[in-house]
């Protein structure tokens, strides 16, 4: 059975790694923000953490919807949720958890200029070379491109993996064979019965 797409597994602890690393990189380079931007949903914890890490109290969000159900992805990024703060004058770090097609970032990126900040700058954990957007700071590049699975959406996109599969998997070592070859991802039994638990429900 060939490879439908090539994943990786991001931990937590992997997680917070990489967001010290960005928070590192904008503090040595000097910026100081007055406000973190999130893009909701991958952005949540990344902005939390490195609000956390940057000693930043204004935390606030924008929701932009480019993938549904996983890794299935709309024609265009669309705000869902606008900006509801006033950053006019203000110096905001714009925070999401990768950079893949650049698209999120160019929307959000815009939407946000209609505000008149001081400055914006953009900080992923993950850059791919994939994208055509630039980035102000990243933690770690992607050269060979592949899904990254944050620990926050493993149950969706399993849940989305399993559900394409035809027929579906039987039991929890079929479905756990088969994630394996056809994605690369190795996962417990224990997690993958806690998927199917909701699943189910």
């Amino acid at each position: 059975m060939s490879m439908k797409m090539r994943c990786e597994l991001i931990s937590w602890s992997e997680t917070q790694r990489l967001c010290l690393v960005l928070a590192k990189k904008v503090r040595a380079s000097g910026f100081h923000p007055d406000v973190v931007i999130a893009i909701g949903r991958g952005g949540y914890i990344p902005a939390r953490l490195i609000c956390d890490y940057l000693d930043v109290m204004a935390l606030t969000s924008i929701k932009i919807e480019h993938y549904f159900s996983g890794s299935s992805k709309t024609e265009q990024a669309n705000i869902k949720y606008p900006l509801c703060s006033n950053i006019k004058q203000q110096k905001v770090l714009l925070i999401d958890d990768v950079n893949d097609s650049g698209d999120t970032l160019q929307v959000a990126i815009a939407h946000l200029q209609t505000f008149y900040p001081e400055a914006i700058r953009t900080a992923v954990m993950h850059h791919k070379l994939s994208t055509h957007f630039p980035i102000d700071y990243y933690a770690r590049k992607i050269v060979k491109w592949r899904w990254l699975i944050y620990p926050w959406a493993v149950f969706e996109d399993i849940t989305g993996f399993l559900q394409r599969m035809t027929p579906f998997p039987e039991t929890l070592e079929e479905a756990q064979q088969r994630l394996l070859e056809q994605y690369a991802i190795k996962i417990s039994q224990k997690q993958l019965k806690d998927i199917y638990t909701f699943m189910s429900n």
